[in-house]
Order: structure tokens, then C-alpha cells, then sequence
């Protein structure tokens, strides 16, 4: 449904929060590898981009896409259960808090804020549901991020052959794998990683 007519309109908004996930992989693996985060951007265009100084390439490379998997999955896990939601949605905004942080685009600022609102909504508004419109929420976004790393692995180097995609310059330090190899492993672990969360879900709920 991502390039369906009409549903990727109505999709738009839940696109931009998937990419946002994208780079906050890259920003989390900054952090993790004493890596100085300079700007992270989300553009109209569903295109993202984050500059970092020093870090481990080896790590901060495949972290957008393996990132938002694991984003993703935990998501999925934790949507099973409608006080885990809860949570999950906490840190879904403490994740696009952390763009925002770091972002120089009003449009990135805007899209992130009007999703952290969204949440904090969800906790004060009554629905008759008791909870169920954040339970889907945190499922319908955790799936969302799982996929999003596959078809932005087919859309970038099987449709498009982007020269610049995160494979690419992965594969350029590896020099063992072309950037369709890499891309193919780490759609694998997308896979895996939605797969581990759906089971862990039903075993723990």
C-alpha cells in the first residue's frame, strides 16, 4: 500500500513516523559508539538523512534499516497488551523527541510534534475501547517499521539502484558483499525480527 493511490495519501503521515524510526537507528548507534550527532532531517519527500562525526561505520550503517526492524518488533511485542501499549507509545515519543532534538527542518519539527500530541491525547481521551485505539496504534506503527526497512531495500537497490543508499556505503567498507547482498541479509533480519516479535507477543500475552 505504499504507492497505492489514495491509501498513500491517507498513509502519508504514518510514512514520515517510519522514516523518522529509520534515522533514529542511525542516531541511537551514534550515541552508542561516542559518535557527535550534527543534524537529523525527515524530508517531505520521505527521504531522511543523518550526519554524525566519528562513530563506528560498521554500526551506524546498518542501524537505520536493522534499527527501525527493531523498533518495529519491539513495538509489535509490546502492542499485545493494552498497558504495554502505554509504554510502547511513551517511547515512540521519546524516539521522535529525539529527532526533534537534534533536526533543522520545520517540517521534520512539525511532523514529530504533531505525533508526540497524538500520544499524549491518546492518554487523556476516554474511548469506549478502554485502550484498544493505542493498542492498534502501537501494532499498526510497529508493523509499519518492520516492513518499511524491506521495501526500502527493494525500492532503493533493486527498483532504483541508489548510489547512496546505507548498502551501498556499507558495502563500499565491508568490500566482501554488493549493496544487493547486504540488502538482502538485512531484509532477512527484518523478517526474523517481526517474526521474533509477533511470537514473543502471543507467548507473553
Amino acid at each position: 500500500m505504499w504507492n497505492a493511490p489514495v491509501l498513500r495519501n491517507i498513509l502519508y503521515p504514518f510514512k514520515v513516523l517510519t522514516v523518522a524510526f529509520h534515522e533514529s537507528g542511525h542516531v541511537l548507534a551514534g550515541l552508542a559508539t561516542c559518535a557527535r550527532i550534527t543534524s537529523v532531517e525527515v524530508d517531505p519527500e520521505l527521504g531522511g538523512l543523518t550526519q554524525m562525526r566519528g562513530g563506528i561505520q560498521w554500526i551506524t550503517l546498518p542501524a537505520g534499516y536493522l534499527g527501525s526492524s527493531l523498533i518495529g518488533a519491539i513495538l509489535i511485542f509490546l502492542g499485545f497488551n493494552q498497558l504495554t501499549s502505554k509504554i510502547a507509545a511513551a517511547f515512540i515519543a521519546a524516539l521522535l523527541l529525539l529527532v526533534i532534538f537534534w533536526s533543522r527542518k520545520l517540517f521534520t519539527v512539525v511532523m514529530c510534534l504533531i505525533f508526540v500530541a497524538a500520544i499524549i491525547a491518546c492518554y487523556f481521551i476516554p474511548n469506549p475501547a478502554d485502550g484498544e485505539i493505542m493498542r492498534y496504534f502501537v501494532l499498526f506503527v510497529g508493523v509499519m517499521s518492520c516492513t518499511y526497512s524491506i521495501w526500502d531495500i527493494i525500492d532503493d537497490l533493486v527498483m532504483r539502484k541508489v548510489n547512496n543508499s546505507d548498502a551501498t556505503k556499507f558495502a563500499e567498507i565491508s568490500r566482501c558483499l554488493p549493496p544487493q547482498g547486504w540488502g538482502i541479509l538485512w531484509a532477512a533480519i527484518s523478517v526474523l525480527l517481526m517474526g521474533a516479535g509477533i511470537l514473543a507477543g502471543i507467548a507473553a500475552f
